[in-house]
């Protein structure tokens, strides 16, 4: 199934291409925030968990496990991996908006993950803009987005902020995003380091961290490069012209690998359970290497087992700068 949220960048070096952005765009709102209309709808919109989506997936952060390409504990069934739909619930506004125009900056995402999405499942997803503000003389805007299953089930639930549009590289390297309840990333150096959250998990935990690097390659994929759209993490021209030396990694994929890291030391209870909100405070370009990890801060009785509540955070490893922190939740079985 196409997906109708794509655009192609308008590449004015390119009349063909203009021509055939102004065509898909035509009708379409610029994207000012002076245009929004609180709350706006932002429209519905059906995708397929095919196999080629979750191998792309797979390979944009290098998540190759064996429940995304045969067989999961869900019924043994192939099943999508976590926030495998956040890039498609965060693109909801091109519906509305005319994507060729944006260059905006991510700045929190948050998900509940309710239920895995199985292969060849046919996806609704639905977006609805519900907060605009202005802060340090930035526009910002919060969707508000759900995934439902072809049962009815909820998949996923999102939340996301987004500077409408700035200049990236001005607004990147300030820290843009600061969290309310501070997350230091420091953990004592006695700390127990553990493989799985279980019964056994108590506060004070460290998750075994999880080491990667996202190439240009991997960066461009997941950022569409394949639906001919340019932007500041597919294109170094498009980087560069917002104030990038190079293009940087997506938000929303870092947002993924902590997915990845809670869903490798949760087991299949972060699917069904999990929730995750981040705040993205600085930016990573591609092909630096970076380290996802957390600290279990509560775990709590409840009556299907036990919560933990987690701090987490991503550190770049050439400067030990924390670029990504938030905090993350999961109920596990108590025995």
């Amino acid at each position: 199934m196409t997906d109708p949220t794509s655009r192609p960048w308008r590449d004015l070096t390119d009349p063909r291409r203009a021509e055939a952005t102004d065509r898909l765009e035509a009708g379409l709102k610029e994207p000012e925030f002076e245009n929004l209309e609180i709350p706006e709808e932002l429209g519905t919109v059906q995708v397929v968990i095919d196999d080629h989506k979750i191998k792309r997936y797979a390979f944009t952060h290098d998540d190759h496990s064996s429940w995304h390409l045969t067989g999961s504990p869900f019924e043994g069934k192939r099943i999508g991996h976590a926030a495998l739909l956040g890039n498609d619930l965060v693109q909801l506004f091109t519906l509305v908006y005319a994507a060729s125009q944006v260059v905006g900056y991510h700045t929190e995402e948050q998900m509940w993950f309710d239920s895995p999405a199985a292969l060849d499942e046919v996806v609704t997803l639905h977006g609805t803009y519900t907060e605009a503000y202005r802060r340090r003389g930035e526009g910002y805007v919060v969707m508000e987005a759900t995934a439902t299953g072809e049962d009815g089930r909820s998949v996923v639930r999102h939340r996301g902020v987004e500077i409408l549009k700035t200049t990236p590289g001005a607004i990147g390297g300030r820290g843009s995003a600061l969290p309310e309840r501070r997350v230091t990333g420091e953990v004592p150096k006695d700390a127990r380091v553990v493989d799985t959250l279980g019964s056994d998990a108590r506060a004070g935990d460290v998750l075994a961290p999880l080491h990667k690097t996202v190439t240009a390659e991997q960066a461009a994929v997941f950022s569409r490069v394949g639906e001919y759209v340019r932007n500041i993490h597919n294109d170094i021209d498009v980087a560069r012209a917002g104030g990038l030396r190079v293009p940087i990694v997506q938000g929303q994929q870092q947002f993924g690998m902590l997915a990845q890291l809670l869903t490798l030391r949760s087991g299949p209870a972060f699917l069904t359970s999990g929730w995750l909100r981040v705040k993205f405070l600085a930016p990573l370009k591609v092909f630096e290497p970076f380290t996802s990890t957390g600290v279990i801060t509560a775990v709590t009785p409840v009556d299907d087992g036990l919560r933990i509540d987690l701090e987490v955070w991503v550190r770049r490893d050439t400067d030990n700068r924390l670029i990504t922190a938030g905090w993350a939740a999961v109920t596990v079985p108590a025995s």
